[in-house]
């Protein structure tokens, strides 16, 4: 018998003014799956994830996480999900150890600031303040923030925007990592190499609607079917290979 979706998404609907920014939109999130949503600027990624976080309010449908209604128990759902934003901020004057802490007791949790800070590859980071992190650092203690109360579904909004081509794939490394926890991710992101080297499916959105979801192989395999074919050879190597292979795979921070 096949586990019932973590997450299940059922006609959901945001509405700004005279704008439908989603227009009843339905999907599952399988347990311990990454799953992906793409869609240029104004698609409506943003506002789907906000909904599902019990950070905007829904004006139409649905949303279940582990069984709980996210319109009638915010509380609850905040408490089983980690979200990492785009932008962050955090407090200039106390530590990374400190922060960490400070968040953790918002959840009622104590927790090891240091594994917690190695698990993100910022052990080393621990007495530093925010303002003296790299752009990946900054990123990589986002995700830390987002998982101090032990989340069953991680939310991350474009979470390599800005970053070089090695810290944007040791952002990879740990999001894999976070998965193999048992850990469900959500992600939204703009990288069409990031979505087919994470995601095990994807929900294509445009103009609010979601107009395709599959796994990354059979999407593409479905366009070949339809007599797509590229104008030009595609090399089994792409330019920033090659910069990982002159330059390194190790973050320069």
């Amino acid at each position: 018998m096949e586990e019932s979706p973590i997450i299940e998404v059922s006609g959901l609907t945001k509405r700004y003014a005279h704008k439908i920014a989603v227009n009843s939109i339905s999907f599952t999130v399988r347990r311990g799956e990454i799953f992906g949503i793409l869609g240029p600027n104004g698609a409506g990624k943003t506002s789907t994830l906000e909904m599902m976080e019990a950070m905007r309010p829904i004006d139409e449908g649905r949303v279940q996480i582990d069984g709980i209604d996210v319109a009638k128990r915010p509380n609850k759902i905040k408490a089983l999900i980690g979200v990492q934003l785009q932008d962050s901020a955090f407090y200039d004057k106390s530590t990374l150890s400190e922060q960490l802490q400070m968040f953790a007791a918002f959840y009622g949790r104590r927790i090891d600031p240091l594994q917690l800070l190695g698990d993100v590859e910022l052990a080393d980071q621990a007495k530093k303040y925010p303002e003296k992190l790299s752009g990946g650092q900054k990123q990589r203690f986002s995700i830390a923030t987002a998982l101090v109360n032990e989340p069953k579904v991680l939310f991350l909004d474009e979470p390599t925007t800005g970053l070089d081509p090695q810290a944007r794939r040791h952002m990879w490394d740990l999001i894999e990592n976070i998965r193999s926890r048992n850990v469900t991710v959500v992600l939204t992101t703009h990288y069409m190499e990031e979505a087919e080297r994470l995601c095990d499916r994807l929900a294509i959105m445009d103009d609010g609607h979601i107009i395709a979801l599959d796994s990354p192989v059979n999407l593409v395999q479905n366009l070949l079917e339809r007599g797509f074919k590229k104008d030009r050879f595609v090399e089994q190597a792409n330019l920033e290979d090659v910069f990982i292979d002159l330059t390194g795979k190790e973050l320069r921070e």
